[in-house]
This record gives C-alpha cells, structure tokens and sequence, in this order.
C-alpha cells in the first residue's frame, strides 16, 4: 500500500512541486550572491581603481564635452606621478569654483545618489572637482606668451593644436604670468583656454593658482559616455617631447 501511495499522479506531482520550488530558491539565492559580489567588487574598484565623473562646463573643449561622462584612474597618485599633458580631476585647491548653493532635491533622490555613487554609478560630486590638463609640473618655468601667443615651458613653446580657438583665431587670448612649479604641485589650464577660469585666474588665491599633487584625484583616462564619443582621453604628450627638464641648460 505505501508503494502504491509514493506512486499515484498527487504524491509524483508534490514531490515534482517541491523539486522546482527550490531550484528557484537556488537560483534567487545564487542571483542575491552574484549581485552583491558585484557590488562589492565595484565599490572596491571605485574606491581604490577608477572613479567616474561627468563634465559639467565647457572649459576642457574639444576634448571634453559638457555631460561627457569620463573614467578617472586613481592609482597614479598613489604609485606614480603626473606628466605635462595628462589631463587630471582634483579638488578644489580654494576658491576655484562658485559657492553658490545647488538646487534642493527631495531625500529619496539624494539617499539614491549616495548609494549609488558608493559603487561608482553615480557621480554626484562632480561639481565639487575640476578638469584641466597638466601644462607645468614641479620645478618648470611656465610663460604666457611669446610672440605667436605660444605658452613656454623651460623656454620651449608648445604647439597646443588641442586647444580651442576663437573663430580666426591663431591663438587663444593672451593672459600674461611668468611662474615657476613649487614642489608637490602642478600648473593647470583648460583646453578651452578662452573659457576656462583655471590656474592662470587663480593667482590671487591663497595657493596661488598651483594645484597641490595631493589634491588631485586622478587622471582622466577613458570617455565612457555618450557611445558615440566613447575613446581614449588624448594626453597629446607629444606636444611636450621637446620640453628639458627643468634647470636643464
């Protein structure tokens, strides 16, 4: 009687129930695990790897747009050093950027935000950083300008065809200063020279317009968004081939 119980259509049924209701258990519990190993794989990529940032001004064009959305190595500043030409994110060294207030948003969009920049989804301090490219590093004599309106580094004029120019233009608008590099810190200017308040406007301010190495975040390396513009960050350090190391005779 027992066998031929265990056999009827009900108890094959149950049992059959019962096997598809955990693999799904199984596949949900393997799917949670899955999820959260990418999480914490991405939080730790983000925290000690690359972060990402979107462009919100138009001070790096053509190089970078504005809502460009960028990937930013941070292991350079912990294992290597910056070279002129490397384009760089870094904090506000003082009174760089505008204090005015951001708009107010509700809660749960700041609360999603949060939580999503914690795995580098979202990049909700962008705003708060700066994008420029590398012109001086520590030690080098940086003029504005020459004849031809050429920026010099240790008395070598550079060729800068990345840079933005006016329409007729042959070179960006002159914005005279005569600098050398103090050591840990970095001389910076957009690429959109016209339209760029970067370290030539920042004289006046207490770090007088030089970026402190320990400010900088990264270096931007890959644009990831829009597809269309999806590529390299070109770091152009050809233009810098010919530049001596400084006090080079």
């Amino acid at each position: 009687m027992n066998d031929q119980t265990a056999s009827t259509p009900d108890a094959v049924a149950s049992r059959s129930d019962g096997r598809r209701r955990r693999g799904w258990g199984l596949f949900f519990r393997d799917l949670v695990v899955i999820v959260l190993i990418a999480l914490v794989v991405s939080f730790l990529v983000k925290t000690f790897v690359v972060r990402s940032f979107y462009i919100p001004s138009a001070s790096m064009e053509n190089t970078l747009m504005i809502n460009d959305r960028i990937l930013v190595d941070e292991l350079t500043p912990r294992f290597g050093e910056y070279s002129r030409g490397d384009v760089v994110v870094f904090r506000d060294p003082g009174g760089w950027l505008d204090t005015t207030p951001a708009a107010p948003r509700s809660p749960l969009v700041e609360g999603v935000d949060w939580a999503l920049s914690l795995f580098g989804l979202s990049a909700p301090d962008s705003d708060d950083h700066l994008i420029k490219r590398v012109i001086g590093t520590a030690g080098d004599h940086v003029v504005c300008c020459n004849a031809l309106g050429q920026t010099t580094v240790n008395g070598v004029p550079l060729d800068e065809s990345y840079v933005r120019l006016a329409p007729g233009a042959t070179a960006p608008e002159p914005v005279p200063y005569d600098i050398t590099v103090p050591e840990g810190s970095l001389w910076v200017l957009g690429d959109n020279r016209n339209s760029s308040r970067d370290s030539r406007f920042n004289q006046d301010q207490p770090g007088l317009g030089f970026v402190p190495v320990d400010n900088v975040v990264g270096r931007a390396f890959l644009k990831t968004w829009p597809l269309d513009r999806f590529g390299l960050v070109d770091f152009h350090h050809e233009v810098f081939a010919g530049v001596p190391a400084p006090g080079s005779p």
